[in-house]
């Protein structure tokens, strides 16, 4: 028996994420269903921006956070699994905020550019733009990754050799290519 195929979104949110401080700017451009969990939004982010998913998370709106609720901790977070984008986000230019890796502190701004029709025959989510690589995991946040960005750039630098081999051998901070990210948000469906 083939595989059933999704049922077409019936509202399409134009989402622009940003990695909030990040100079010049990190950014990605993604079309995802109104309709998705925030627990699918976190997914989306993370294939889209390029993360690892290795760390914790939230979602805030006000003083609103959602997320993974741990019982160990007196926190009002609220099920990331329970709450659609489309009851949080109504309109263009609402935003809200996704902080990834607390010890880092990875934040972005989730903003709905636009609402469109579906197009036919598209499939979602799918990211249509976007600038920069995303950061190395565990860099210091966007601190650490400026530094990071300056040490690999100067064969002076005294850690230069030492961070190139941490991240494999090379990283070209503008580097990103919205097919790799789609090949990314085509493993979630």
């Amino acid at each position: 028996m083939p595989p059933r195929k999704a049922a077409a979104p019936s509202r399409v949110y134009q989402l622009k994420i940003t990695l909030k401080d990040s100079k010049p700017p990190i950014w990605r451009r993604v079309e995802v269903a109104d309709d998705i969990t925030l627990a699918k939004l976190h997914r989306i982010i993370q294939a889209a921006m390029g993360w690892t998913d290795s760390h914790l998370h939230m979602f805030s709106l006000g003083r609103t956070t959602y997320g993974v609720p741990d019982p160990d901790y007196d926190e009002d977070v609220r099920d990331e699994r329970r709450y659609k984008l489309n009851q949080l986000l109504t309109e263009p230019k609402q935003k809200l905020s996704y902080e990834y890796d607390f010890g880092d502190s990875w934040t972005h701004e989730v903003l709905l550019e636009k609402v469109l029709p579906p197009e036919p025959g598209a499939t979602y989510p799918r990211c249509t733009a976007g600038k920069r690589a995303c950061p190395p995991e565990d860099c210091g946040g966007v601190w650490g990754y400026a530094e990071f960005v300056e040490a690999i750039a100067d064969p002076e630098h005294e850690q230069h050799e030492e961070l190139l081999e941490w991240v494999g051998g090379e990283f070209d901070p503008e580097q990103f290519d919205v097919a790799e990210a789609n090949t990314a948000l085509r493993s979630l469906r």
